[in-house]
């Protein structure tokens, strides 16, 4: 991959767990079925998908959470997700 990074914005609501598959997939240029082992680790492996879809959801009043971003490593890729949905990898 290039230096700087792919983005992909998944304010449509995605789940976010679902928009890091398809970035990862994207940027492999494989189908996000594709993205199993024993060729790519699990997502779970490395975050907890349900968490990663609640983190940013409002809170249980409904107001919004504060804003901030989680990062970790995924199948290669230095992962950041972003309070409003997007997914960056490096």
């Amino acid at each position: 991959m290039e230096e700087g990074g792919d983005s992909v914005d998944s304010s449509y609501r995605t789940a976010l767990s679902q928009a890091v598959v398809e970035a990862v997939a994207d940027a492999e240029d494989v189908p996000p079925e594709e993205l199993c082992p024993p060729e790519y680790e699990p997502l779970h492996v490395v975050i907890d998908p349900q968490a990663l879809d609640a983190l940013f959801e409002p809170k249980a009043d409904g107001s919004p959470r504060s804003s901030g971003t989680v990062s970790f490593t995924f199948c290669g890729y230095d992962v950041t997700v972003d309070d409003d949905g997007t997914v960056t990898l490096e």
